[in-house]
């Protein structure tokens, strides 16, 4: 089994689920007591947030850049960076390591594809629905078509990741209004909806919604584990 580099803390919450589902996995694959070889780096997300709102994405990825050498010098096979948003400084920080980065949008991208999904909402933060990065990714090198709310819901989903689900809070209210800004991606034509951030997960199920979701955390956990558990690296 290859040892998984986890850079996390952005939030604490989202990483906790990773580490959770990373090892649930790989328990339900190989049985008995097995979990799964991991090292983890948590940044502090203040500064990463501090970073973010004032658009110092340079700064941002040279902290990023550091925390994964860390973590390649601490033994790790292959790296996950355990947010959506900070995949904006993927290059960088795949620049400063010789070990491979699982990249979420990648992992996401392949089950899209695996399940015919061809146009998809997204949710995640301003950052993650507005910018480039992201949604070019999908289109550039997948063929997927992506769309957005509009700018009020973009605002509410952004806020309610900052305010509550990074501080482990969960509302019914913020709740039902991600499912009526769902309704009206699919009125736009998505077929499936990303949570395309990793906390999203803690405030929406399959269950609360009529179109597939699909949970970048927990694809990208998976792709992990298959990779962990693969002969070879990317």
């Amino acid at each position: 089994m290859k040892t998984i580099g986890l850079l996390g803390g952005m939030s604490w919450t989202s990483t906790e689920s990773y580490y959770r589902l990373i090892n649930q996995e790989v328990q339900a694959r190989l049985g008995g007591l097995h979990s799964a070889k991991l090292c983890l780096y948590s940044v502090d997300f203040h500064e990463i947030e501090a970073l973010q709102r004032s658009s110092e994405w340079d700064k941002a990825g040279e902290k990023l850049s550091c925390a994964a050498s860390h973590l390649e010098k601490a033994g790790a096979d292959f790296l996950l960076i355990c947010t959506n948003t900070m995949h904006k400084v993927a290059l960088h920080v795949q620049s400063s390591i010789d070990i491979p980065l699982l990249h979420i949008a990648d992992a996401t991208a392949k089950q899209l594809t695996k399940n015919g999904i061809q146009k998809v909402g997204l949710l995640g933060t301003r950052f993650t629905m507005e910018q480039d990065f992201y949604k070019g990714r999908l289109k550039g090198q997948f063929g997927i078509d992506v769309v957005v709310p509009d700018q009020t819901d973009r605002q509410y989903i952004h806020d309610v990741i900052f305010q509550e689900l990074c501080r482990d809070k969960i509302s019914s209210v913020s709740r039902e209004r991600y499912i009526e800004v769902t309704h009206k991606l699919q009125k736009k034509g998505a077929e499936g909806v990303i949570l395309g951030c990793t906390e999203i997960a803690m405030l929406l199920e399959q269950q609360h919604l009529d179109l597939p979701l699909f949970d970048t955390t927990a694809i990208h956990a998976r792709a992990a584990v298959d990779l962990a558990l693969s002969e070879h690296l990317i």
